[in-house]
């Protein structure tokens, strides 16, 4: 009887136990996760790059049908125009303001902008529902210079290769519960990976040919999206401005929501 009594003590003993071990597992990961961001934070350019008021990107792009191996278009003047929000919470929906472009020599091929309160197109005003699609499949990057602030946290994830580099996967999730992944490269500590689940499907993005600017500022100058693990375009950035101003009029929609 005795003996009974004393497996079963250490029985309890041992499920009371058991969550300690847990728990310092998961604050492990999540400080594993913090210094990892830390670092690809400083190799991106610090505080210069953790906080641009305004970022200007220029160059050209490729597009890609889903059933074709071949381009399906080619933009040779393709511009992105944006200006930060700070407080940005919200991982995959329009946030801040921007405008992208892309021509094909003179003809115009997309034009799409967010005002901070109206989406609109080239063909105008793009409606409530469909705009909110539209950027929670395409808005994600910029979350990871939210995410070492209160209200986020901070995961670690299964290491992977990006392009032939080990990068380390942490997943960053927002107050608001958006999930974004980003894979840091083991030795540069560029950020060369991000991927999150859209209404498309889930949609990745690799980052490759990487350029310093004076100010220190990185910037990755090929940037391919795929969704679903199909390649939808490639966009290489030429032309690379933080922090310079943008006329406010520029993010502004067509008069009468024509364009």
């Amino acid at each position: 009887m005795q003996a009974m009594m004393r497996m079963v003590m250490l029985a309890g003993l041992m499920a009371m136990a058991t969550p300690a071990p847990v728990q310092a597992q998961a604050t492990k990961n999540d400080e594993g996760a913090r210094v990892i961001l830390e670092q690809a934070v400083a190799a991106a350019g610090g505080e210069a790059w953790l906080n641009p008021s305004t970022l200007y990107l220029a160059g050209h792009a490729v597009f890609y049908a889903p059933d074709s191996a071949e381009p399906r278009s080619t933009a040779d003047d393709y511009r992105m125009w944006r200006a930060m929000n700070p407080d940005r919470t919200t991982a995959h929906g329009a946030d801040g303001k921007v405008r992208i472009t892309a021509r094909s020599g003179d003809r115009l091929l997309f034009e799409v902008g967010f005002d901070g309160t109206t989406t609109w197109t080239e063909k105008g005003v793009m409606p409530r529902e469909q705009a909110d699609a539209y950027w929670a499949s395409n808005f994600g990057f910029g979350i990871i210079r939210e995410a070492l602030k209160p209200g986020f946290r901070l995961e670690r994830a299964p290491d992977r290769e990006v392009g032939g580099h080990k990068v380390a996967l942490i997943r960053v999730i927002s107050p608001d519960g958006g999930t974004t992944l980003f894979g840091i490269d083991e030795q540069s500590h560029y950020i060369r990976y991000m991927g999150f689940v859209t209404p498309r499907g889930f949609h990745e993005r690799h980052y490759d040919d990487f350029i310093r600017l004076a100010s220190g500022w990185v910037q990755a100058r090929e940037v391919t999206l795929f969704y679903n693990g199909v390649k939808a375009n490639t966009v290489y950035w030429r032309e690379v401005k933080p922090g310079e101003p943008i006329d406010p009029r520029l993010f502004a929609p067509p008069q009468g929501g024509k364009p």
